[in-house]
């Protein structure tokens, strides 16, 4: 319900901007209105005064401003009409679904209710709250590696990891480390993070690549980024990856940047 009240309120927002823009240019047209001829080899354009001239004044191709000005002034006359027409119903529909949400069925209700109840439809934020309270399998290898405190009070293997993790906390993003990821040939594998878009309820993965310098941990690596490939996991999809070498250390704003534009900016 969020997300379609957030719709209907951005298209609402274009209506009104289109609305002035078209308003403005009413007063910048031609007289007369435009009158087309379709013959057998060409098309002829007329410019027509009033209803008693059934014909108009031709338009010559040199003159073809004057045919597109009018032609302008004819869809700007549909457009405001359907324009205006398309703003009234959409605030009659938010006026109406601003007091007939069904969500708040479940929301209005007192919090020991709440709990004793599963409700039929999840918000967003409930939807976030029910996700991360998943119970899964997580990576248990070398738990002695894991040295770096976050904020959320969990332990990860790098600070780099742990200031990811802090980002994501900060930003209100959700998600698990090392989560346990079961592939279609039945490879298991950990992700540094899954991560939950709200907005979408679709999930990401996250690799922080640490130590690129190193041949053997990139060889690794690359192999792990070919199987998720093969199951349908990669960049520009569902996939994020950050990394970090000697000489490149980790790029924290680009990734303060990167997450809260994939995560908590709002689409144009």
């Amino acid at each position: 319900m969020e997300r379609l009240i957030k719709l209907m309120g951005d298209r609402l927002k274009l209506l009104e901007k289109s609305l002035t823009l078209a308003q403005w240019d009413t007063a910048t047209y031609p007289d007369g209105r435009l009158r087309v001829a379709d013959g057998k080899r060409q098309r002829r354009f007329y410019k027509v005064l009033s209803s008693a001239d059934k014909i108009g004044e031709y338009i010559p191709k040199a003159d073809i401003a004057k045919a597109k000005a009018l032609a302008q002034k004819g869809y700007n006359k549909q457009f405001i009409k359907a324009a205006k027409h398309e703003k009234d119903v959409l605030e009659t529909c938010m006026a109406g679904l601003a007091k007939c949400n069904a969500n708040t069925a479940f929301e209005m209700l007192p919090q020991f209710r709440k709990e004793l109840v599963k409700p039929y439809i999840l918000s967003d934020e409930l939807y976030a709250q029910a996700w991360q309270k998943k119970r899964c399998k997580t990576n248990t290898y070398r738990e002695e590696d894991k040295k770096y405190a976050t904020r959320r009070g969990e332990m990860v293997r790098s600070k780099s990891e742990a200031i990811i993790a802090d980002i994501l906390f900060e930003f209100g993003i959700p998600y698990f480390y090392e989560k346990e990821l079961r592939l279609s040939n039945g490879l298991v594998k950990y992700p540094d993070f899954t991560l939950l878009k709200i907005r979408t309820r679709k999930e990401f993965y996250l690799e922080h690549m640490g130590r690129l310098d190193d041949e053997g941990y990139r060889k690794d690596n690359l192999r792990k980024l070919n199987e998720y490939q093969r199951n349908g996991i990669h960049t520009g999809k569902n996939l994020i990856l950050t990394h970090e070498d000697f000489d490149n250390p980790l790029d924290i704003e680009g990734i303060r940047k990167m997450l809260w534009d994939t995560f908590c900016a709002e689409p144009d």
